[in-house]
């Protein structure tokens, strides 16, 4: 599939303070000479930062990397990891449309994202908050049907539950990631077949512990944001807060 970049850039990019130091960190990692390896690292942060991949993100991390314009727009051009359009300020819901999820009912959570986001993939919603599209397969194929929004995945869903995400979403709140159906991560329904008869001492399993304590699911990343094992160490368990957008 052609991709192209979007037809309205803005003039300009610069990384934020923290993250062109982390930036420069990660070029510091490749032998001299090499510092183009750092390429994917350094859109993937654009991104983060902008919602989006620009042209004058293009530009500025060629510049960075001493590489030529057009082998930095190749990389971004190529994977779809990449949104070389504008995205919602909030978040980018990515739909799981392959077998499994299919199987299970994805077409109705897209169905959802038209009515609630926008009728076609990679439109914002009237709000400005919202942009949805199908991806392929995100490997939690013993939780479908699930969708990613910014770094996490809700798993088990209905359409229902989905339409009660977006809301949440919209309104401030980040609801908790993980099985939506009272799972505590993969295992079967009935519960664990195989190692069964265990008690766990925790609420969440730990990808949901993660995204819960340190509350950057759907956060821009601006580089100020504590170190994940700093933030895990100084923090109670709290599996049924409400993360606030503002936190």
């Amino acid at each position: 599939m052609l991709r192209r970049l979007y037809h309205e850039q803005p003039e300009s990019f610069a990384f934020t303070e923290a993250n062109l130091e982390w930036a420069n960190r990660q070029i510091a990692k490749y032998p001299e000479g090499r510092q183009a390896s750092a390429v994917i690292p350094l859109l993937w942060r654009a991104q983060e930062q902008e919602g989006w991949v620009t042209k004058p993100a293009i530009e500025e991390i060629a510049r960075m990397l001493g590489m030529a314009y057009i082998r930095v727009l190749e990389v971004a051009t190529f994977y779809f990891m990449f949104q070389l359009q504008p995205t919602g300020s909030v978040a980018v819901v990515q739909v799981c449309g392959t077998t499994t999820c299919m199987l299970c009912g994805s077409e109705n959570l897209i169905k959802v994202c038209k009515e609630k986001i926008a009728p076609h993939p990679h439109e914002i919603s009237a709000d400005g908050k919202f942009c949805w599209e199908e991806v392929e397969c995100l490997g939690a194929c013993s939780n479908a049907p699930m969708v990613q929004i910014g770094k996490d995945f809700y798993e088990d869903l209905t359409a229902e539950r989905l339409g009660e995400i977006i809301d949440a979403l919209r309104a401030g709140e980040v609801p908790v990631p993980g099985p939506q159906n009272g799972r505590f991560s993969s295992e079967p329904l009935g519960g664990p077949v195989a190692l069964a008869g265990g008690e766990r001492d925790v609420d969440m399993n730990a990808s949901v512990t993660l995204a819960t304590r340190i509350g950057d699911t759907v956060k821009r990343i601006t580089g100020d944001e504590p170190d994940a094992r700093t933030a895990i160490a100084g923090m109670a368990p709290h599996s049924d807060k409400k993360i606030h957008r503002d936190e």
